[in-house]
């Protein structure tokens, strides 16, 4: 029961956060409307559109969301647009799927260290700054990675390999790249003792990332290259496993440098106390960690958005498990409770740096004249439409027409939600976007409601 409540609690905060920031028109349309669009498509018995992607692409309407990031797994959400079409949908089943992840966290914790560190391991997980960035930032397909994760590791630790193998798959329909991790977790079979078990998710692991990247992406119209950040290193995988073997000094100091590189590390292993460290699991990470901070973009190599993510479960895990170590190591057994006391206080001492803290503060509940005639703007709008919307206003017609994002190139939709007084992404600034409105009634835009910087025409 205690479990339990707990889960139902870390769902409701996270659903409260999410649903707040959709209310006040915080959300936005990449990427929110982006997997709604998708999900939506799936719900119909239909390929995962999303025309707002591949508009910003420029791929067309029918762009396929599946060929950017291969992410079947996203086809379980589909049912849920039975109940309810929106993307509030998302945003709750994103909050259910992030504390699931409690559960086999707190089943793998109770074997190991005992029920009281269990508890406190599941606070300390639902309380992590990775999945408070996450809920944070509309939705992503990261959901699906924690649950996964955690009952791959609980249920090895079982010794149920068939629960298991079933993990392993689901945890690769989650990304193209996530067959990494099942890499890594091969590999921390093998050293395990399971040799067999281990060469057969190593190599499913590899063999998985390369087909969707080189296959599956491919023939659904997508570009394998799209994401390729590496060129410093090679163009292609094996030039840079040659460029990491033959100049290993470099490589080391690309993994430092720069400064958030560091910074980014300390915060993911300090919830764990570094206890992580000692422990073999923490390999099922090192291919993501990888992956991020050996490109060139330095979007990934920072705390903010929902990379982090991807890897919380496998700290607090290798935490668990490297605590354990200690304790038979020094011979001391309260050792566990003062760790997971000390993994539930760090968790909690980060909570004021990261979104978790705007839950405490009134004026993040408060609707401001901007929302109220965000909303009066949107209600312009008639249904089953075209319509090119402001990143953050986008979500709030995803539901019922077809949305755009409104950007810096010749308009295609009859209907247009701009917005000339805040800078939104992908505009430059604000002028820039005042601007664009003066071209736009030039071309025969008519403006049929203008206030607080919001601006709605209509070509008839």
């Amino acid at each position: 029961m205690a479990v339990t409540a707990i889960t139902i609690a870390a769902m409701g905060i996270y659903t409260l956060l999410g649903l707040v920031r959709h209310t006040l028109f915080r959300t936005t349309s990449l990427d929110l409307t982006l997997f709604d669009q998708a999900v939506r498509g799936m719900a119909g018995f239909g390929a995962p559109t999303s025309p707002l992607r591949g508009m910003n692409l420029g791929q067309g309407m029918d762009f396929n969301q599946l060929s950017e990031h291969f992410s079947p797994i996203l086809a379980l959400l589909a049912p849920l647009y039975w109940v309810h079409d929106g993307p509030e949908t998302l945003i709750v089943a994103q909050a259910a799927l992030f504390a699931l992840a409690i559960v086999p966290i707190w089943r793998y914790t109770r074997r190991v260290l005992g029920s009281t560190p269990a508890y406190l391991v599941a606070i300390a997980y639902a309380l992590s700054w990775p999945v408070a960035r996450a809920v944070n930032f509309d939705f992503h397909e990261v959901a699906f990675a924690p649950v996964l994760i955690s009952l791959m590791i609980e249920r090895f630790h079982a010794g149920r390999h068939g629960h298991v193998a079933l993990a392993v798959l689901g945890l690769a329909l989650v990304k193209e790249d996530m067959g990494l991790m099942v890499l890594g977790f091969g590999v921390f079979a093998l050293i395990k003792g399971r040799r067999f078990d281990g060469l057969m998710y190593a190599g499913f692991g590899l063999a998985y990332t390369l087909l969707a990247l080189g296959v599956f992406i491919p023939a659904l119209g997508g570009d394998s290259h799209m994401y390729w950040a590496y060129d410093h290193l090679g163009a292609d995988i094996p030039a840079v496993a040659g460029k990491v073997i033959t100049d290993p000094l470099g490589t080391l100091d690309l993994l430092v440098s720069p400064m958030a590189k560091i910074d980014t590390l300390v915060f993911l292993l300090w919830p764990a106390l570094l206890s992580c460290l000692f422990s073999p699991i923490i390999l099922l990470a090192a291919p993501p960690y990888l992956e991020r901070m050996l490109s060139d973009r330095p979007i990934w190599w920072n705390t903010e958005f929902h990379h982090s993510a991807f890897i919380v479960a496998v700290v607090i895990c290798a935490g668990v498990d490297g605590a354990a170590r200690l304790i038979r190591w020094t011979g001391r057994d309260g050792l566990g409770l003062a760790w997971a006391a000390g993994a539930c206080a760090v968790a909690l001492s980060l909570v004021p740096r990261f979104p978790f803290d705007q839950l405490i503060r009134p004026e993040f509940y408060q609707s401001q004249p901007d929302v109220a005639a965000a909303e009066a703007a949107v209600r312009v709008i008639p249904d089953g439409v075209v319509v090119e919307a402001i990143n953050h206003v986008g979500p709030h017609l995803s539901g019922r027409d077809t949305v755009l994002l409104w950007e810096d190139r010749p308009a295609v939709a009859p209907w247009i939600i701009a917005d000339v007084a805040r800078i939104s992404y992908p505009w430059g600034s604000p002028d820039r976007q005042r601007e664009r409105v003066e071209e736009l009634k030039r071309d025969g835009y008519q403006v049929l409601f203008d206030q607080e910087g919001y601006v709605v025409l209509h070509r008839p």
